[in-house]
């Protein structure tokens, strides 16, 4: 269970870097040039990257590779959400529930017994 709950903290840090990477200079960047924001989002990115290879690797040795992508989308909207409430000032809709409803049932069926 240990390496299950250190992919699990190692892809929550990946994704609050790749969320800020890939969103981030929407509000931050949005008067700059393109090439500005990718240069920053990639710089970003590169965090991202230190983190989730080695959640990747050491969540490869205990779950399927599908366990781990339904894993990383799971941990991606549950870091999305709150990104986009808090940070970006976005309006929570139903939609958001509605996904999330999807998102928890591709998860049972991926772990399932």
């Amino acid at each position: 269970m240990r390496p299950v709950l250190i992919t699990i903290g190692l892809l929550i840090l990946s994704n609050i870097f790749m969320t800020f990477a890939w969103y981030g200079h929407l509000k931050n960047l949005s008067g700059r040039a393109w090439y500005i924001a990718a240069m920053a989002s990639w710089a970003v990115a590169f965090f991202e990257y230190l983190l989730q290879v080695p959640a990747n690797r050491i969540g490869h040795n205990v779950l399927s590779l599908g366990q781990l992508k339904i894993l990383q989308e799971a941990i991606a909207l549950s870091v999305f959400v709150p990104f986009s409430i808090l940070y970006m000032k976005e309006s929570l809709s139903w939609n958001y529930l509605y996904a999330a409803i999807c998102i928890a049932g591709a998860v049972y069926f991926i772990f399932r017994g």
